[in-house]
C-alpha cells in the first residue's frame, strides 16, 4: 500500500515519533531491510537494527520536528520539508521516503548541509 494517503500518514507519524522520542513508531514506518542515508553524502544506516541504533541516539536530546511546507508524493515516494530544533540548533531539512509493496519505508534520504543550521 503506496497511496498518497498512506505515504502522507507515514511522514505525519514520523515528524510525531521524533519529536515524542517514540521508537516504536520508528520501527513500525521503516522496512527491516531499510537504509537512512541522514544527510545524503554519509554511509547509509542498513536494516532496522542499525536504523534504530541511529534514532535510539536522539533519545534525550529533546529534538523538535516541524514540517514548514507540504509533502509531496509521486510515485511511491514523499519528500517533505521540515524545521528540526535540538536545543538552540535549527536546521531546515528535506527528507525523502522511498516506499516498498507493504507500505514500509524502504530508503529514507535526509538534504541538509552546514549552511542549513542556525
Amino acid at each position: 500500500m503506496t497511496d498518497s494517503a498512506h505515504m502522507k500518514q507515514a511522514v505525519e507519524n514520523y515528524i510525531k515519533a521524533i519529536s515524542t522520542e517514540d521508537f516504536d513508531m520508528i520501527r513500525e514506518i521503516y522496512a527491516d531491510n531499510g537504509t537512512v542515508e541522514d544527510p545524503v553524502g554519509t554511509p547509509p544506516h542498513e536494516g532496522i537494527d542499525a536504523i534504530m541504533k541511529f534514532y535510539s541516539a536522539l533519545k534525550g536530546m529533546g529534538v523538535k520536528l516541524e514540517l514548514t511546507g507540504a509533502i509531496r508524493c509521486a510515485g511511491k515516494a514523499a519528500a517533505f520539508p521540515f524545521q528540526a530544533k535540538i536545543g538552540p540548533v535549527t536546521m531546515e531539512v528535506i527528507d525523502v521516503f522511498e516506499f516498498d509493496d507493504q507500505g514500509k519505508v524502504a530508503s529514507m534520504r535526509a538534504y541538509w548541509g552546514a549552511e542549513n543550521r542556525y
